[in-house]
């Protein structure tokens, strides 16, 4: 009489992980000598492999941001420009002081104002008038 299905050992062995969190990528890192000696010193005080160290360090760490293009930099300068006198205008406004902006005024900074955010985003190019 064969074994009942219920009362069958297991085969034994690891139980299956989550398939979505398995690890079949590889990425190769050379090292010198002395960076190995100072990675397997690291991870053996955080009772980690080095692989499992630098994994961790890798993705926990926050990165620096990339640098800003040239183009931004420019950009960001011409609409500081903008905003230090807008800033002006509004300060003597906020005083009592009268402020009288043309409406041909407030439309070219509303044009410059999108035209820097377009080119701010990479979007159109920076002397083209939206």
């Amino acid at each position: 009489m064969p074994p009942d299905i219920s009362t069958r050992k297991s085969a034994g062995g690891r139980p299956r992980g989550d398939p979505a969190a398995v690890r079949n990528a590889t990425i190769g890192v050379r090292v010198s000598a002395g960076e190995y000696a100072t990675l397997r010193a690291k991870a053996a005080q955080m009772h980690m492999t080095p692989a499992q160290w630098l994994r961790e360090a890798a993705l926990a760490r926050r990165l620096p941001s990339p640098p800003v293009a040239a183009i931004n930099r420019e950009q960001y300068a011409e609409l500081a420009r903008l905003a230090a006198n807008l800033n002006q205008l509004t300060r003597l406004a906020n005083e009592g002081g009268r402020v009288k902006v043309a409406d041909a005024l407030l439309r070219r900074m509303t044009i410059e104002a999108k035209r820097l955010r377009l080119a701010l985003l990479g979007i159109g190019e920076a002397g083209e008038d939206r």
